[in-house]
């Protein structure tokens, strides 16, 4: 997996490319300390994930990652000092797929970066309940606030599990079937709605009621 990272602090980005550099499935092919350079990074590199810092000079975090994902396929994952920070929700509404502590452990680092690199979302709890509250959503039929979207029933099941924040193993789990068979089901359910990835799809289950507060 191709890595960048951005992040104004000298330090604590070479710090983050030494740690995911040494990974044997990981490699950073670039860092940058605002967020011009890394959207200029991200064009000429084209890297799998950008590890990007929300606060950063010229371009911040939040309209870099707007860009990056607007024109390109790589995978956002914001760092942020406080998990309630908003500018952490406006990421989020940008197309990051996840975001991330300064403070994380290593092991933690490594993980989160995988699991985004390979689709998965990484929003914590508190978050996850913040956009719901955001939204003010209430629940709505499926039938209704899919309508013209042409899903399946089993496609709208795949997303409404989705909107609730599961993985695919637990989505096999509850349907009771292969992982392989949730995959192309997520993958089918992003492509009719025109969605980018799994942060969307939750977005999207908020803003048309499709999600209670109670179920994120």
């Amino acid at each position: 997996m191709r890595v960048v990272l951005a992040d104004d602090q000298p330090a604590i980005c070479a710090g983050f490319a030494a740690l995911l550099d040494a990974q044997d499935d990981l490699e950073v092919v670039g860092t940058a300390h605002d967020g011009a350079a890394l959207v200029a990074l991200v064009e000429q590199s084209a890297p799998d994930l950008a590890l990007v810092d929300v606060r950063m000079p010229v371009l911040d975090g939040i309209a870099a990652t707007r860009r990056i994902t607007a024109e390109h396929a790589t995978r956002v994952l914001v760092l942020t000092t406080f998990d309630l920070d908003a500018y952490v929700f406006d990421a989020i509404r940008a197309g990051a797929s996840g975001f991330l502590l300064k403070d994380v452990t290593a092991e933690r680092l490594v993980e989160a970066v995988r699991l985004v690199g390979e689709g998965s979302m990484l929003l914590g709890p508190r978050v996850t309940r913040r956009l719901v509250e955001d939204f003010g959503v209430r629940r709505s039929e499926p039938r209704a606030a899919l309508a013209g979207h042409r899903l399946t029933p089993r496609e709208t099941e795949v997303l409404l599990l989705l909107g609730q924040g599961w993985s695919n193993a637990e989505i096999a789990d509850s349907l009771v079937v292969g992982a392989e068979t949730v995959k192309s089901h997520v993958a089918e359910v992003l492509r009719k709605l025109a969605l980018r990835d799994r942060v969307q799809a939750v977005v999207f289950c908020y803003e048309r009621g499709l999600v209670r507060p109670g179920e994120a």
